[in-house]
């Protein structure tokens, strides 16, 4: 497997975990049957499980950009050391967005979300212009 499938493997595995910790405060927070089930008036949950929520949604909104970019390509067999790199860079950028979020550092989250568009501009600047 190469680089850009590795990280794009990745970003998929992180996103589709970060439901986890948030799921757990709410079962932590309203007990188990609220937990699974759909209460009128649910607990509210944690603000950190809240913020983590919306990293969440952050993420999978990205993800379907960043997978569309990577597997274009790859089906187009455009492949190199700014692709890889911006992969990578995408990959930890999503990590420090999400902690970010979670933990309330707003100039860290934004910074974190900047960087991890700048990865995916380049990735389509190579498609698109090479």
């Amino acid at each position: 497997m190469n680089t850009e499938l590795f990280y794009l493997a990745l970003v998929t595995a992180l996103t589709g975990l970060l439901w986890v910790p948030y799921i757990l405060n709410r079962i932590a927070v309203g007990g188990l049957l609220e937990g699974v089930g759909y209460p009128e008036n649910p607990t509210p949950q944690s603000p950190w499980a809240q913020r983590l929520m919306k990293a969440h949604a952050n993420a999978v909104e990205n993800l379907v950009v960043f997978a569309a970019l990577v597997l274009v390509a790859q089906a187009a067999g455009v492949a190199g050391a700014a692709i890889a790199g911006a992969c990578v860079v995408y990959f930890w950028a999503r990590v420090v967005h999400a902690i970010a979020y979670t933990f309330a550092i707003p100039w860290v989250r934004t910074l974190a979300f900047a960087v991890g568009f700048v990865a995916q501009a380049v990735i389509a600047w190579q498609l698109l212009v090479g």
